[in-house]
């Protein structure tokens, strides 16, 4: 499996703080956000990155290092055409997306070494469904996702970290030129499928450090030792 962080956009949750610096080198309690996502992807045993970045992309280079791949997002033009510059030398292998405000504890190495084909999403409840891709439930089972709905058919949201299989790129190129594309409109072919594999995880397994709140929320969890560095 390869991974590719999404870094690109303009990081306007986080303004006035993404002007100067890429919101993944916000720093939780002395070390960028950037550090929590290498660390559960490395320690899933994930060796192949990639990182798709905006303007701020050497400064990420600089911190991070030259052990993974970047490409330059010159212009945000969304999320398909960010991740269609990272397509060549990711197509031969299954993919970890990871859009790079998210941070988890979980450790992945399990799911990353069993894996074989279809997909896995992570789930939780949120408050503010409205904010992310809600999963719709069916006898107890979910069969569906709605991008930021204005009538949340639930609270459960699907996380800003995917597994895929090789079939991504041309679901990807099925759905890209759709009206209001986002990530949802490829998880849910495998959804509607019955191929992807549904992980629910708890409130304080998995944060979208994309706004101020849940920066500053993310940080009380880094100090209370819910979320930790593991280093290889």
């Amino acid at each position: 499996m390869k991974a590719i962080i999404v870094a690109g956009g303009h990081g306007s949750r986080l303004l006035p703080m993404t002007n100067y610096t890429h919101k993944t080198l916000l720093p939780l309690c002395g070390r960028p956000i950037i550090d929590y996502a290498l660390s559960t992807i490395h320690n899933a045993g994930i060796t192949e990155i990639t990182i798709i970045g905006n303007k701020f992309i050497e400064k990420i280079k600089n911190h991070v290092g030259n052990e993974v791949n970047y490409v330059l997002e010159e212009e945000p033009r969304g999320v398909a055409a960010a991740l269609q510059l990272a397509r060549a030398g990711n197509e031969d292998a299954p993919l970890l997306i990871w859009f790079s405000d998210n941070i988890t504890n979980m450790v992945l190495k399990d799911y990353v070494d069993s894996f074989e084909s279809g997909a896995v999403l992570l789930t939780r409840e949120v408050e503010n469904p409205e904010d992310f891709g809600i999963a719709v439930v069916e006898d107890q089972k979910v069969v569906d996702v709605i991008e930021k709905p204005s009538e949340p058919p639930s609270n459960l949201a699907i996380g800003g970290i995917y597994m895929f299989d090789e079939s991504f790129w041309n679901r990807l190129d099925s759905v890209q030129d759709g009206p209001n594309f986002s990530i949802s409109d490829v998880t849910r072919q495998y959804l509607v499928e019955g191929s992807a594999r549904v992980i629910s995880v708890g409130e304080n397994t998995w944060i979208d450090c994309g706004t101020p709140e849940s920066l500053q929320r993310a940080a009380r969890l880094v100090e209370e030792g819910v979320f930790v560095i593991r280093e290889m």
